[in-house]
């Protein structure tokens, strides 16, 4: 996963209650640096409980390989023969035995104790990979309503301007009552619209920060901005990548498990030899000898074929689950590229084209109003339609941003000339 300095690279219920009853000025008092994604992914990596359990996972299969790598051991026999009859007939025998595989089992459970630890290697990359996704959804969320609380905020002052303005018009005469009271209402809903904007971004914090493990927000906002936009590749080149990431290496690495699997059940079915040598001695003679023996079951090979069908349907099924993936890897990466160039396009038309148009119809309204060409209603309109366009901007900022970090998140790295920069797990 990537981001740099600049913030870029869009990727306890008691705790939020607490958080949300504090005033908004205290919170911010509490917490006042900024957070770049780079320092999210960072505190993310290396607090996150999910991923701690891939390494007490890990520690545990590297001790399955020690085992599984062992040789078969020894067993030291004793067997007493004709106890509590004529002392001479007592027979003692000491024996050590063992078993000689066949068909190198050893090998071969360590290749699928191995196996199984590089799946959940590669596991825990695409562990962390979602996880740094969820990061950076949760990080462009935080950074969209900060924008969206800035316009709450210039919502309020328009509507206390408008309420001043109205009080000193109609101190002479030029205007209704009716309007002033209309001008008060939309600045006391204006303010109610930036408290529940604030509180929500507090949330949005409290979502982030949890992600890390921490249980108090120490910081005051994220860095970043909504409209650092990468040039993105053709599909077919993005497919491609996504095609040998993380996600579907997965796949890959549980085949070779399976083909291990396989392999050591293949192997069980050849027979191996027990062997007992050892030492016996006769009680009325005081006599001993050696004795020897071996052990060699029948039909192996005909009881371990149930086994054999099973792991080979396993290893088939890998296959047919990895395909399953790439099919809804391809559908959800189309969408994510068509919908972030959809979303570059809006957010283009609405700066270039429909804000700025916005922005002297707004003025110029004022001015005709204060002049009495236009009316109350007709300003006060233009005004909404200004503020809905800024948030139009925001949430096309936001989507288009969202479908980057989803089109890098299934690359599994970063676009070209992307803002954001890899970070190393």
């Amino acid at each position: 996963m990537s981001c740099s300095s600049t913030g870029r690279r869009p990727w306890s219920a008691c705790a939020l209650v607490i958080l949300l009853a504090l005033p908004i000025a205290a919170f911010a008092d509490a917490a006042p640096k900024t957070i770049t994604l780079a320092e999210a992914m960072r505190r993310t990596l290396h607090n996150n409980p999910e991923l701690e359990v891939f390494a007490w996972r890990q520690h545990g299969l590297r001790g399955e390989i020690r085992t599984a790598s062992q040789s078969t051991g020894y067993q030291l026999d004793l067997d007493a023969e004709n106890i509590g009859r004529n002392s001479d007939e007592l027979e003692i025998t000491l024996a050590i035995s063992s078993v000689i595989e066949l068909g190198n089992k050893r090998g071969t459970r360590t290749a699928v104790s191995e196996s199984r630890l590089a799946l959940s290697q590669s596991e825990r990359q695409a562990a962390a990979l979602d996880l740094l996704g969820s990061l950076t959804q949760r990080f462009i969320a935080v950074l969209a309503l900060q924008e969206k609380l800035k316009v709450m905020e210039e919502a309020s002052e328009l509507a206390q301007s408008s309420q001043h303005l109205l009080r000193r018009r109609l101190e002479h005469g030029a205007v209704a009552e009716a309007d002033v009271l209309r001008a008060e209402a939309a600045l006391v809903q204006a303010q109610l619209r930036q408290q529940a904007m604030a509180a929500q971004l507090v949330s949005s914090k409290v979502a982030l920060a949890v992600l890390w493990g921490g249980r108090e927000v120490d910081f005051a906002a994220v860095e970043g901005t909504l409209f650092g936009f990468a040039e993105v590749a053709s599909f077919d080149e993005l497919y491609k990548r996504a095609a040998t990431g993380p996600a579907i290496q997965v796949f890959a690495d549980e085949a070779r498990l399976r083909e291990a699997e396989l392999e050591l059940v293949r192997v069980r079915s050849k027979t191996d030899i027990q062997w007992r040598a050892g030492i016996r001695q006769f009680g009325g003679t005081d006599d001993t000898a050696l004795v020897a023996g071996l052990s060699i079951p029948l039909s192996a090979s005909a009881r371990n074929r149930g086994e054999v069908q099973a792991a080979r349907a396993e290893r088939q099924l890998v296959d047919h689950r990895r395909e399953a993936a790439l099919l809804s890897l391809h559908a959800t990466l189309f969408d994510a590229w068509q919908s972030h160039q959809q979303g570059v396009q809006v957010v283009a038309q609405l700066r270039e084209r429909v804000l700025p148009v916005l922005t002297r119809a707004l003025e110029q309204t004022r001015q005709a109003y204060e002049s009495g060409r236009y009316s109350y209603v007709e300003w006060a309109g233009i005004q909404q339609e200004f503020l809905e366009a800024k948030m139009a901007l925001i949430d096309a900022a936001t989507t288009a941003l969202l479908q980057q970090a989803l089109i890098e998140h299934l690359t599994a790295e970063p676009l070209a000339s992307s803002t954001f920069a890899p970070i190393q797990d």
